[in-house]
């Protein structure tokens, strides 16, 4: 049975003073075991907060490497730490704050075929993940295994957070969601941007409820969701439903049993082919090296940056103009493009005009392509026009062309 010794009676005295932990409340959690999904802008914070509170057993899964973007938010990670595997890195920090914890690391990605392996060896999960594949996968996992799941999100200035498969009352994720987002609906921070602060709150409050049912105490938010908006700074908390009985993986018949399905194929996302980002044929596609030499032969052209105006603000090509995807959309902004083509060339030229479209991956400008050639219809031969997209967008300019390029 686990003890405590001197020097944890000592560290440990603050929470133990608090009457719903005490001397046994801490015994238990020493005798508990916590599994972080992500070290991450989520998993960072509550990595720290578990190490803190004297878990026994952290384990720690991330595939990623540690990168500048990240460091605003996942803050067990350093300068000093990037290109380094994050779960070297989490663990290497949470090592000096306590040496009593014992850490584990899965540096890999968690996926159907590893992870009932990896979840069964412990007590408790930590969902820091930002997509839905993952959330399903953890979810039907922790039904499975009968493990509590401790989920939350952040984004730009908000957060979330709730206990799933806590008791036989509270849903899990499918109960509430039992029908994916439709696939490029869902945005991440990667994507959307977030406030390192936002997720440093939830994160805290995840380990703050993975603590209180390690020590044998309710959680807050087992059937309720908590809504936290950083930018008017309050918090509300919302009244979940009840577990659902016709529910495919905690219901009263359940489909989902030891046979885990396909969740990329469930989300609706393709995997193993770049292919997947190709929604326009490959003659209307230029690579950067391609436009780079449009560039250098001082060809007369226009380059559209299509991105949101934030993301244009933070960088972008001398030469680009902003007519982001949602005008282009609307209308208004191909009504944009038409005047800067008849600014650019005699609207009465029989020259080839050509339009390059682009946006940070490569993803958006080719959406922009065909939103483009829809309206513009019959004035594409009329004005002789040609529209083709830069392959990789900025990313791939950065990376190919100019490495002094920021990134983000």
């Amino acid at each position: 049975m686990a003890s405590l010794n001197k020097e944890e009676i000592a560290r440990y005295s603050r929470q133990m003073l608090c009457p719903e932990i005490g001397k046994s409340g801490q015994l238990r959690l020493k005798s508990s075991s916590v599994l972080v999904v992500g070290a991450g802008g989520l998993g960072c914070p509550s990595s720290l907060y578990l190490t803190a509170a004297g878990i026994g057993r952290l384990g720690l899964i991330d595939s990623d490497v540690v990168e500048t973007s990240n460091l605003h938010r996942q803050t067990l990670h350093s300068e000093s730490t990037i290109g380094q595997p994050k779960t070297d890195s989490a663990v290497d920090r949470l090592r000096q704050l306590n040496s009593n914890v014992k850490f584990e690391k899965h540096q890999v990605r968690l996926s159907a075929e590893n992870a009932a392996e990896i979840i069964t060896n412990y007590d408790i999960v930590i969902d820091g993940t930002d997509n839905p594949m993952a959330r399903y996968l953890i979810s039907d996992v922790c039904v499975l295994l009968k493990k509590p799941m401790v989920s939350g999100s952040a984004l730009q200035w908000e957060g979330q957070l709730t206990v799933y498969n806590y008791d036989e009352e509270t849903p899990c994720y499918r109960c509430l969601f039992p029908q994916p987002p439709a696939p490029g609906t869902v945005t991440n921070c990667a994507d959307g941007g977030v406030i390192g602060v936002v997720p440093g709150i939830i994160g805290n409050i995840q380990a703050l409820e993975a603590i209180k049912i390690a020590a044998g105490l309710k959680p807050s938010y087992a059937g309720k969701l908590l809504l936290f908006d950083g930018l008017s700074g309050q918090f509300r908390k919302v009244e979940l439903r009840k577990r659902k009985d016709d529910c495919i993986s905690c219901g009263n018949n359940p489909t989902i049993t030891n046979e885990l399905i396909d969740y990329n194929k469930f989300c609706g996302i393709q995997c193993g082919s770049a292919k997947k980002q190709e929604i326009i044929d490959p003659e209307e596609r230029v690579t950067a090296e391609q436009y780079k030499q449009v560039i250098d032969s001082n060809e007369p052209h226009l380059l559209i940056d299509v991105r949101p105006q934030l993301h244009y603000d933070i960088v972008k090509l001398d030469n680009a103009i902003s007519v982001p995807l949602g005008q282009i959309i609307k209308g208004n902004g191909v009504d944009k493009i038409t005047e800067l083509i008849d600014e650019k060339w005699d609207p009465n030229s029989n020259e080839k005009k050509k339009i390059f479209v682009m946006c940070r991956r490569g993803i958006a400008s080719q959406k922009a392509v065909v939103e483009l050639k829809k309206r513009l219809g019959a004035k594409i031969d009329e004005k002789n026009l040609e529209i083709k997209d830069v392959k990789g967008g900025i990313s791939e300019w950065a990376e190919k062309i100019d490495p002094e390029m920021p990134t983000y």
